[in-house]
């Protein structure tokens, strides 16, 4: 996809500026356009073209009937992160990576059960039944619960692609996304190594307009995908329903072809009974008058 974005928007939002030299990391260096009065300048053409690289990415993945898992748990980008996963309806996390998310899910969800469970008694009233003991440790574990799990409880499964904000602060989420096989889409500071994930997106990763205008971005190409998700789905239904309707005529005309057959058939054999049978009464009466003659 074409983004809308420009170089000159990410400047505007100081995208451009990265760490301390001191504490850059040389695997950046691709990215870097030069160093002034002690801090790491990024190259925002790099910027925008692995921008749109990431978006288009995204874009297919979704539209093939993916998911995308949003993480960002660092202060700036908490709200951010969690505004932008509902507003397209995907998983997210913004409070704690819980270790193990991706790496043993099938625990996880088995958590994740337990937690709905515990939702339906306190929606029916289940919950006020028990002792006031138990209430309240149940109320307790469910707290824990709803800061670990509240933004994956409808994930279903792993996500096919992992969008991070700063690779450094979400290491083990980086390398449970590279342990499961997970494409990874980050924004990628100076002081962090860009190898580390599939996407890299070179960018300061501490900024609140920095961080908006990236994400903002990404939802864009995350909607882009499910309106061509949902284009695909009515173009197969219009195509099953198409190839049915044939089905169900073709069907019929071959339910109907023995019967017009039969009935053709048997007028035939009708016809002929009658011929047969005139042409036995006749002969007698020849004979008959020979024989008068």
């Amino acid at each position: 996809m074409s983004i809308t974005v420009t170089p000159k928007d990410l400047l505007d939002a100081g995208v451009h500026f990265g760490h301390q030299k001191k504490r850059w990391n040389p695997r950046s260096k691709p990215f870097v356009f030069d160093h002034r009065q002690g801090i790491t300048i990024i190259d925002l053409g790099k910027t925008h073209a692995a921008l749109e690289k990431a978006c288009a990415f995204l874009e297919d993945t979704v539209a093939n009937g993916g998911n995308v898992l949003f993480v960002g748990t660092k202060r700036q980008a908490q709200e951010l992160v969690r505004e932008a996963a509902t507003s397209v309806n995907m998983p997210y996390c913004v409070d704690r990576w819980l270790g193990g998310t991706l790496t043993n899910y099938e625990t996880v969800k088995r958590s994740i059960a337990k937690f709905k469970k515990y939702q339906q008694q306190e929606t029916s009233g289940e919950l006020a039944k028990l002792s006031s003991k138990e209430e309240a440790a149940i109320k307790r574990e469910m707290a824990r619960m709803q800061r670990n799990f509240s933004g994956i409880v409808e994930m279903g499964g792993l996500p096919s692609a992992i969008f991070l904000v700063d690779v450094s602060h979400e290491a083990i989420a980086v390398a449970e996304g590279s342990r499961c096989g997970i494409p990874t889409i980050a924004l990628v500071d100076t002081n962090s190594d860009p190898t580390l994930v599939t996407y890299p997106i070179p960018g300061n990763d501490d900024a609140v307009k920095s961080i908006r205008i990236i994400v903002e971005t990404v939802v864009a190409a995350v909607q882009s995908g499910l309106a061509q998700r949902d284009t695909r789905r009515a173009a197969r239904g219009a195509a099953d329903l198409k190839a049915a309707t044939a089905a169900v005529a073709a069907a019929v005309a071959a339910d109907e072809a023995p019967a017009a057959d039969a009935e053709v058939k048997a007028s035939t054999e009708a016809g002929e009974a009658p011929a047969a049978k005139k042409k036995a009464v006749r002969a007698p009466r020849k004979a008959a008058d020979a024989k008068s003659e």
